[in-house]
């Protein structure tokens, strides 16, 4: 439920989560509260337990929350090094999801 979600994440990210997913996994729920301490976070999970949504998912909530930075210098707020291309395009894949869902549960808050 978007309950057991981090009361940090935004509403719209919130309310996609409970529409997509019956509940966070336990290493999401882990990542998160090491990412919301502002702890640097290495999440070792097995295979299909959230691990990549994890890490994304709190990346794509801050970037929504925070405004665009003025300085052209600054404007990269988040840097993913994948060790293999094709594991650079599943990731690809696998954040469309949430960016549409966020987007459209945020037009639904009349959130911009």
């Amino acid at each position: 439920m978007a309950a057991d979600l981090p009361q940090a994440f935004s509403a719209a990210t919130r309310a996609w989560f409970a529409g997509a997913f019956a509940e966070p996994t336990r290493a999401q729920l882990g990542a998160w509260e090491a990412i919301d301490r502002g702890d640097d976070t290495l999440v070792v999970a097995p295979t299909g337990s959230g691990k990549t949504l994890a890490a994304f998912l709190h990346a794509i909530d801050r970037l929504l929350r925070s405004p665009i930075p003025t300085d052209r210098q600054s404007r990269c707020r988040v840097l993913y090094i994948s060790p293999l291309k094709a594991l650079a395009v599943d990731v690809d894949r696998n954040l469309r999801s949430p960016l549409v869902g966020i987007e459209r549960e945020s037009q639904r808050l009349g959130q911009e």
